[in-house]
C-alpha cells in the first residue's frame, strides 16, 4: 500500500474498491445483494453459506488485484456502508434457474461460471452473457450446470430422452414435454407431475430424467420433509423440487404442495428482532414419485400430472444408463429448447373450464406446433384423478348416489343440518350401517367438505352452492347434466 493508501481509513479503501468493481441492489424483501461489474450472478452481502458471499467475494477481489489484506472490522464497517447505501436504490428481483427478460423474452441459467445463459424467444434462442439490469441470478448449492445445448437437432433430443423413460403411451409423452416446457416458463404456474406405476417401472429414475434436464446432473429427487419450515427452505433453494417415493399425503403437506405449485408468502419473524418479518415467496414446480398416495383431496388433485409409467422389457445398469443420459443431455435440452420456441410461436384459444388455465393453454400451443393430443390428455387425466378422489371419499359417493336419483336440471335447498341427515340416512340405509371415521358431525363440518369437492362434483353433472336468506343458511344441489357411466354405476 502507498503512503496515501495508509493515511486513508482502511473502511474507505474497501468502500470506495467495492463501488468501482461491484453493483449493489435490494430486492423487495430489503435483502442487499452485489453483483460484479458485467457478471449476472449476484451474492448477497450478508451470506456466509457454502456457496460464497459477497464478504468472501470482496476480501478476495482486495488481495488479488493487490489493494491489501483488511482485518474484519475494516470490512464490517465497510459493509456496513454499502448496504445503507444499497437500501436507498431501485429495487431488483433475483431469480433461481428461470428468469423473464425483456421483450417477451426469458432465460434459462445454465449454472456456468461465466454466467452464459440461454435466451428463449419465440423467434428463437441463443446462449449470451445476460445484461445484469435485465437479469439477476442468485444460486445456491442446488443450482447445478447444465451443458451448452446442441443446436440444429432436428429433434432428435426428444426422441432419445423418451427412450430412456417408461412411459405408457404417446399421451403420457406429450404431458410429460409440455410440463418441461412449462418448466422454463417462470411466469406460468405449472401442474405437479405424478410419475405411478408398478413396482420396478423405473418411477424415480424417469423422475430424476425429467429434472436433470432442467437442474443439472446434479438435479435429484428427495425425501418429503417432515414440515413445513424445512419444506419451504428446500423449495426456495432451488426451481424444480421433486420428492421421491411417496406414499401417502397428509392434510398439511397436501396443502402446502397446492401453495407451492400455484403461489404464496411466508412470513417468520426475523432473528434477533422483535417486530420486524422475512417474506419468502413462492411457487415451483414440482414432481412427484411413487406407487400410489392414498386418498387425494380435490384442490391438490386440480394441481396434479399423472404420468404413468410401465416396467421396461430390458433392463441396464445404472452406471451405463446414466453415462447415455450425460451424453445425450447436450441434444436432449438444445431439442426441447427448438421445441419451446415453436410452442410460443403458436396460437391457440386458451380453455376456460379448466383450474390451470395456463398449462391448458400451453397444452393447446404444443397441439398446434406438433400435431400432438396433450390437451385431450389432460383432460383425461383430470378426469381420472377426479374418479380417484370420488373412490376415496363416501361422501361424494353419497352425493352422486343421491344426485342420481333427482331428474335432470332439478334442484334441492335445504339447511346443511336437513343435508347432513339426508346423507347420513341415504349412507346408512335400512340396514343401518355405522358411519365411516371422518364422516361430518355437524351441519357446518358437512358445508365446508361440500365446498371443498365443488370441483370435483361439478365435473361429474352435481352443481352444489350455497347462500342466506331470512330463514337462514342454506345450501343447494343441482342436477345439471347426466351422471357418466362411472357415477351411475357408483350411485347403484
Amino acid at each position: 500500500m502507498s503512503d496515501d493508501d495508509e493515511k486513508t481509513p482502511a473502511r474507505k479503501v474497501i468502500t470506495d474498491y467495492a463501488q468501482a468493481h461491484f453493483r449493489y441492489f435490494r430486492t423487495i424483501d430489503g435483502t442487499v445483494y452485489a453483483q460484479r461489474n458485467g457478471h449476472p450472478v449476484a451474492r448477497p452481502i450478508r451470506s456466509q453459506g457454502t456457496t460464497g458471499s459477497h464478504r468472501q467475494e470482496l476480501m478476495v477481489g482486495l488481495f488479488k488485484d493487490g489493494v491489501g489484506v483488511f482485518n474484519g472490522t475494516a470490512l464490517k464497517e465497510a459493509l456496513d456502508l454499502i448496504e445503507a447505501l444499497a437500501l436507498t436504490e431501485d429495487v431488483q428481483p433475483t431469480h433461481i434457474r428461470v428468469a423473464p427478460g425483456f421483450d417477451g423474452a426469458t432465460w434459462l441459467d445454465l449454472g456456468r461460471t461465466d454466467g452464459q445463459s440461454v435466451r428463449i424467444h419465440p423467434t428463437g434462442w441463443d446462449i449470451r452473457t445476460p445484461d445484469p439490469q435485465e437479469v439477476c441470478w442468485r444460486r445456491t448449492q442446488l443450482t447445478g450446470e447444465l451443458p451448452r445445448p446442441a443446436k440444429d437437432t432436428n429433434g432428435k433430443g426428444i426422441d432419445l430422452l423418451l427412450g430412456l423413460c417408461n412411459f405408457a403411451g404417446a399421451e403420457t409423452e406429450s404431458l410429460a414435454l409440455a410440463w418441461l416446457i412449462g418448466c422454463l416458463e417462470p411466469s406460468v404456474p405449472v401442474p405437479a407431475p405424478f410419475l405411478t406405476g408398478p413396482q420396478g417401472a423405473g418411477k424415480s429414475t424417469g423422475g430424476r430424467m425429467l429434472v436433470r434436464v432442467i437442474e443439472g446432473m446434479s438435479g435429484d429427487l428427495r425425501r418429503a420433509p417432515k414440515d413445513e419450515e424445512n419444506m419451504i427452505t428446500a423449495v426456495a433453494a432451488g426451481w424444480v423440487t421433486a420428492l421421491d417415493n411417496l406414499s401417502h399425503l397428509p392434510p398439511d403437506l397436501s396443502d402446502l404442495m397446492c401453495c407451492i405449485v400455484t403461489g404464496a408468502e411466508s412470513i417468520k419473524r426475523a432473528l434477533f428482532t422483535d417486530g420486524d418479518v422475512v417474506r419468502s415467496r413462492y411457487r415451483r414446480p414440482m414432481l412427484l414419485t411413487g406407487i400410489d398416495v392414498g386418498v387425494i383431496r380435490p384442490d391438490l388433485a386440480e394441481r396434479l400430472l399423472p404420468l404413468r409409467l410401465v416396467r421396461p422389457k430390458v433392463r441396464r445398469t445404472e452406471a451405463e444408463l446414466w453415462a447415455e443420459y450425460a451424453e445425450i443431455l447436450p441434444v436432449v435440452l438444445g431439442s426441447l429448447l427448438d421445441l419451446t420456441v415453436k410452442v410460443r410461436a403458436a396460437q391457440a384459444d386458451t380453455p376456460t373450464d379448466l383450474r390451470m388455465a395456463d398449462f391448458a393453454h400451453l397444452c393447446a400451443q404444443l397441439d398446434a406446433a406438433t400435431g400432438f393430443a396433450s390437451l385431450a390428455a389432460y383432460r383425461a387425466s383430470l378426469d381420472d384423478l377426479n374418479d380417484d378422489v370420488i373412490e376415496g371419499d363416501l361422501l361424494a359417493q353419497t352425493v352422486l348416489k343421491h344426485a342420481a336419483e333427482l331428474d335432470e336440471g332439478a334442484e334441492v335447498r335445504m339447511t346443511s343440518s336437513e343435508w347432513l341427515h339426508c346423507l347420513t340416512t341415504l349412507y346408512s340405509g335400512e340396514e343401518c350401517r355405522p358411519l365411516p371415521k371422518g364422516w361430518p358431525t355437524t351441519g357446518k363440518v358437512l358445508s365446508d367438505r361440500l365446498k371443498r369437492l365443488q370441483p370435483t362434483l361439478a365435473a361429474r353433472g352435481v352443481l352444489i352452492d350455497s347462500g342466506r336468506t331470512r330463514e337462514g343458511r342454506y345450501i343447494e344441489m343441482t342436477r345439471a347434466a347426466p351422471l357418466a357411466p362411472y357415477q351411475q354405476e357408483a350411485a347403484l
